[in-house]
């Protein structure tokens, strides 16, 4: 866990830091600058173009880590400009569709909201630069080099959005130039990845493809179904509120699930780099080294979310009072999504293992039935329950998807990613959501939450060291206190 932990610390650094600035954009910035509905839009516009990712990148940020490995070094020109080139299969024809049927397609989305009808390019625009970024972030990840595209994928876009809505609130530019200006920072941030995964190694064009194109062409178009499906069951509520309900509730929706969201950044920091490590084991066929990293991964990213969870969920009412009022109904959101995104940590490498070994076409059928069952859920439960059913509707799908691939991983590769120490990690979180729950301070919203935190925290880590519940924690911390300790 050496290179993993090293560069997982970094990773970590880095999207803490762009969950900082989204903090401040979500909690602060667009709550107080952009009217409700016009955040709404924007959150209509990134989760649209997410879902559209998977189709633009022709699923080749998945290709490239697993096929890299297997070629010798001349022949790794002709693969990257196969990896170039192949995205263009999705981007051309769904260009075709909008431009041919914009007004149908139009016409469909803005049923209820009819100012989303002026903004469908904004979205194939913002798809199209998210599935070129990584693509070229691919590129940089093969190289084990993940820690600048990780800065560019979770802090580059944020500080841009926090400008653009500084100079909105004085003036500087108008509503309409806002949008297209954070159109225009994401095809930005795709040029700036490029030149830096350029730099890892420069690629020249070699029309000479793999003998295998057939094959890297059949596990890019299954990709595209899985990671179609993944951000179906992560995206598709933001989009299909806007079916339903009036566009200022996405933005509502969109403030809790983000506060949510924040449980997931140790997990997207360590996948970074665990995403080609797990390859590579699969592919020198190391079951004893894959068991001990899906057993490390999923301990290590469950203390880290789970204690996000508890500090989360403790300090929600404290939080909500720093908010505007539409903004603090949430809770119940925040509860579902929270769990949720615990689950997914508590997996650990699990979808590093199932999208890179042989059985991922029958992984991508899971998912795709799953997706589909998070589209029925959401239009069952959007027009009965609201917001609360667009969560609940997430919930219960990454839950049901959670358990297939965990029972999947068990039967064909005879590995669980639990140990003792999960179950002891799960007690310490009850007893301290138990304990602090109790535990009411009468101050300001903010110092109320640190205090609260501050010791919540030191206790928590206290526990694990005392109780050497984690080796990679214990280890940290020990070579921290040895080094601080005069």
């Amino acid at each position: 866990m050496g290179v993993v932990l090293k560069q997982s610390i970094q990773n970590t650094a880095v999207t803490y830091l762009g969950f900082l600035f989204g903090a401040i954009n979500t909690l602060f910035l667009y709550v107080k600058i952009l009217p409700d509905a016009y955040y709404g839009l924007v959150t209509f516009i990134l989760a649209s173009g997410a879902i559209l990712m998977p189709l633009m990148a022709f699923g080749i940020h998945n290709t490239m880590v697993k096929y890299y490995s297997n070629h010798q070094e001349v022949e790794k020109d002709g693969f990257f400009t196969l990896m170039l080139l192949i995205p263009l299969l999705g981007i051309v024809p769904l260009a075709l569709v909008v431009f041919i049927w914009y007004e149908p397609i139009g016409d469909w989305v803005s049923q209820v909201n009819p100012m989303v009808k002026d903004y469908l390019w904004y979205v194939f625009f913002v798809g199209l630069a998210m599935g070129y970024f990584e693509v070229f972030y691919s590129w940089a990840k093969v190289h084990l080099k993940s820690v600048f595209g990780n800065f560019m994928k979770e802090v580059f876009a944020r500080i841009g959005v926090s400008i653009l809505l500084i100079l909105f609130y004085f003036d500087v530019i108008t509503l309409d130039s806002f949008f297209k200006c954070l159109v225009g920072l994401y095809l930005l941030r795709t040029v700036v990845i490029k030149l830096y995964a350029f730099s890892l190694r420069v690629p020249k064009l070699d029309f000479k493809f793999p003998p295998y194109t057939r094959e890297i062409l059949s596990y890019s178009f299954l990709i595209i179904l899985g990671g179609s499906a993944a951000l179906i069951l992560l995206e598709i509520d933001k989009v299909m509120l806007n079916q339903f309900i009036s566009i200022e509730n996405v933005a509502y929706y969109g403030v809790s699930v983000y506060i949510a969201t924040v449980i997931i950044v140790p997990s997207r920091a360590m996948h970074q780099i665990t995403y080609p490590l797990t390859a590579e084991l699969l592919n020198t066929r190391n079951d004893v080294g894959l068991d001990k990293l899906y057993k490390k991964t999923s301990l290590t990213l469950f203390i880290a979310s789970g204690i996000l969870f508890v500090l989360i969920i403790l300090n929600l009412n404290d939080l909500y009072l720093m908010l505007p009022e539409n903004y603090r109904n949430g809770f119940a959101i925040v509860f579902l999504i929270g769990l949720a995104k615990v689950m997914d940590s508590l997996l650990g490498n699990i979808n590093s293992i199932l999208y890179n070994s042989k059985y991922y076409k029958t992984v991508l059928v899971f998912g795709v039935c799953l997706a589909a069952l998070t589209i029925l859920l959401n239009y069952l439960l959007i027009p009965e329950m609201g917001l609360e059913g667009a969560a609940l509707a997430s919930f219960v799908s990454i839950l049901i998807f959670n358990l297939v691939k965990l029972i999947f991983v068990k039967l064909k590769f005879g590995i669980l990613p639990f140990t003792s120490a999960t179950f002891k990690v799960f007690a310490t979180l009850v007893l301290l959501a138990v304990l602090f729950d109790l535990l009411q301070f009468q101050f300001h919203p903010i110092i109320n939450i640190g205090l609260k935190s501050l010791l919540i925290v030191v206790m928590y880590v206290g526990i694990l060291y005392r109780f050497n519940i984690s080796e990679d924690v214990t280890g940290f911390l020990s070579k921290w206190l040895k080094k601080n300790t005069p």
